[in-house]
C-alpha cells in the first residue's frame, strides 16, 4: 500500500515514456493490453516454435534454407506467458536476495538478462531465442561466449549475420558497446514485421501504471525513478531497426 501511495504522489496517473500523458488503455486497436503484455492465449504455430503464424512460416522458411547450409536452427524459447515471466523473475529475485542483495540490487542483477514480467518481447509470439542443433553443447546454450569464433554456434551465428534479416528477423540485444539496458544476446531474435508495430503500441501504454497495479515479489520496490531507466534502457534501447 506504501508503494501505491508514493507512485500516485510521484504522478504516475499522467506519465507515459517517450510519448504525450495517455490513458492505460491507449492502444493500438489492433493489439490488445491482455496480449502485448502476455496475458492472453494467442494462437501459436509450430511444435516447439510457438510463434504467430506470420512469424511461424518466416521461420520454417529460414529454418529450410539454413539447414541447405548445415545450420539446424533451433528455438530454446519463444513465447512467454506473463505467469511463466513471473516465475522467472521471482526466481531469481529469492536466489539474489537469499545471497545477500538489497531488493533494488537484486532486481538490476535480474534486468541484466531477464525481463520485469509484463514487459518481456516473448509476451508477443514474435521473439525467440535460438541456436544450432547440430553442434553439441554441454550445459547452458544461452551464454555469448558459445557463439564466438571457436564456439559451437560460431558457425550458426555468421549464418544468421548474413542471412536472419532477409526473412524478417533481426538481433534484438545487439553487442554495441555503447547499447545500455539488458547485456549482448547473441541468440534473440525478433520478427520486425510483427513485433515493430507491437512495440509501438506498447509504447502507447502507461507502463508505471500497468506496472504499478501487478503485484509480484519485488514489485513494491520498483520506484518510479528505476521504471522510468528500465524503460529507456531495457525496453527501448535496442537493435534501431527494430524501433
Amino acid at each position: 500500500m506504501e508503494r501505491r501511495k508514493f507512485l500516485m504522489r510521484a504522478g504516475l496517473a499522467g506519465l507515459a515514456f517517450g510519448m504525450p500523458p495517455v490513458s492505460l488503455w491507449s492502444q493500438d486497436p489492433e493489439f490488445t493490453l491482455e496480449q502485448l503484455t502476455g496475458r492472453s492465449d494467442p494462437e501459436l504455430l509450430g511444435e516447439g516454435i510457438n510463434l504467430l503464424k506470420e512469424a511461424h512460416d518466416a521461420f520454417l522458411e529460414m529454418k529450410r534454407a539454413a539447414y541447405q547450409d548445415g545450420i539446424d536452427i533451433k528455438v530454446v524459447s519463444s513465447y512467454r506467458s506473463y505467469e511463466r515471466q513471473r516465475a522467472i523473475f521471482e526466481g531469481k529475485y529469492m536466489a539474489f536476495t537469499e545471497e545477500g542483495l538489497e531488493p533494488l540490487d537484486a532486481i538490476d542483477r535480474i534486468v541484466e538478462y531477464s525481463t520485469i514480467p509484463g514487459t518481456s518481447r516473448h509476451h508477443w509470439g514474435t521473439d525467440a531465442d535460438l541456436i544450432d542443433a547440430s553442434k553439441p553443447s554441454s550445459g547452458d546454450v544461452l551464454v555469448p561466449e558459445k557463439f564466438e569464433e571457436g564456439g559451437p554456434f560460431w558457425d550458426f551465428k555468421k549464418w544468421m549475420d548474413a542471412h536472419s534479416e532477409d526473412y524478417g528477423f533481426y538481433l534484438v540485444y545487439t553487442d554495441n558497446p555503447r547499447r545500455r539496458g539488458f547485456n549482448y544476446e547473441p541468440w534473440h531474435y525478433s520478427y520486425a514485421p510483427l513485433s515493430v508495430p507491437m512495440l509501438a503500441a506498447f509504447r502507447k501504454m502507461n507502463i508505471l501504471r500497468i506496472l504499478e497495479r501487478d503485484d509480484f515479489l519485488g514489485s513494491e520496490h520498483l520506484t518510479t525513478g528505476f521504471i522510468r531507466s528500465y524503460v529507456a534502457d531495457n525496453i527501448l534501447d535496442i537493435n534501431p531497426d527494430l524501433l
